[in-house]
């Protein structure tokens, strides 16, 4: 989901700005909001990955669209590491710890122009490669690109067949760590599906081997989003922000890292269509294959048939989540907010 913006401003080099900026923005200690929403249960399998006492703890607020975020762990951190996330109409990438709050890490994040260039220029997905570095889905720039230990952007991708993409949106690394799974709506372009500088005349979803190469998985899916494997990396499970078609599809995975025919996993259209904020955006999913997917009114929480076991309601348009701490924190973008919510079980891989 992309908010319409108009905002003017005058961009930073990234040099002034990677890391060491201090300019903090609005905290829990600012702002007086502990909790946000509920928990709506609707089978008693959620039990067993939410307690009953869970609640949903805004950690920090004041973002424009927060997004993208990513647990980077570090051993040397007092908590073991802290959350990246996006903040999209600000071009920029917000870094919250425990105990100091939120602040700007990164800026600009995700367009370098000088122009104005609509309401959501900066990056929306991140990612941490094997080597620990930060890979960005870049809306202005239009492209794929990872932030090297020496300070300094390189472009992984940023076309297909000589065509500019759309606007690269989320993105999950492959069983071998190196290989980059994304998705490419027209979100982040100025005037979306209709602005003139689209050049491709669909919206894909990709893979980038580590050498390179940059293969076309699918155009089936109209809006693709959020994008996430099952812990044995066979299924590819994407979400689609299409009010028409509010769905999560899983794409069995080919031994060359193609995909298979997928199969719908669940369809929220009627929820939209009820009035419930948000679209499918991001997921996670955790150790048993579960799917933490953000959707209409929240984050539902899916077995890997389909079952809905029930929503993290915040009553805001929530676009992702990230898992975090020891793996069994979820944290959560929701509109203007960064939240958490304890879970009685990790992501996957953790």
């Amino acid at each position: 989901m992309i908010r319409n913006l108009n905002l003017s401003r005058r961009l930073v080099p990234l040099s002034l700005l990677l890391a060491a900026s201090g300019a903090f923005v609005h905290g829990q200690d600012t702002l007086n909001f502990p909790e946000l929403g509920e928990i709506i249960r609707l089978d008693p399998g959620l039990d067993a990955l939410i307690a009953n006492d869970a609640t949903i703890h805004v950690l920090s607020s004041g973002f424009e669209w927060s997004e993208g975020p990513v647990w980077v762990k570090e051993k040397e951190h007092e908590h073991g590491g802290y959350i990246l996330f996006s903040d999209i109409p600000n071009n920029r990438v917000v870094r919250w710890d425990e105990g100091v709050g939120a602040k700007t890490w990164l800026q600009p994040s995700g367009y370098t122009g000088v122009a104005d260039y609509g309401g959501e220029p900066g990056c929306n997905g991140l990612l941490i490669d094997k080597k620990g570095q930060l890979v960005s889905c870049e809306h202005g720039d239009r492209r794929l690109s990872v932030l090297t230990a020496g300070g300094g952007k390189r472009t992984l991708v940023d076309n297909f067949e000589g065509k500019r993409l759309n606007s690269p949106n989320d993105a999950c690394l492959g069983a071998d760590g190196e290989t980059i799974y994304f998705t490419d709506p027209p979100y982040g372009l100025p005037q979306r599906w209709e602005d003139p500088m689209r050049e491709l005349d669909f919206c894909g979803v990709y893979r980038l081997a580590p050498d390179g190469k940059l293969t076309l998985l699918t155009t089936e899916m109209t809006r693709p989003n959020g994008i996430a494997f099952s812990p044995d990396f066979k299924t590819l499970y994407v979400a689609q922000s299409d009010p028409e078609a509010a769905i999560w599809k899983a794409f069995p995975v080919k031994e060359d890292g193609t995909l298979g025919e997928g199969r719908v996993v669940y369809d929220a259209t009627a929820a939209v269509k009820e009035g419930l904020p948000g679209l499918p955006d991001g997921l996670k999913v955790d150790k048993d294959g579960n799917l933490w997917a953000t959707g209409p009114g929240g984050v539902y929480v899916l077995t890997p048939e389909g079952k809905l076991l029930g929503r993290i309601s915040t009553g805001e348009r929530t676009a992702n989540c990230a898992w975090g701490g020891d793996g069994s924190v979820l944290y959560l973008t929701a509109d203007m907010y960064l939240c958490r919510i304890q879970t009685r079980t990790k992501g996957a891989g953790w």
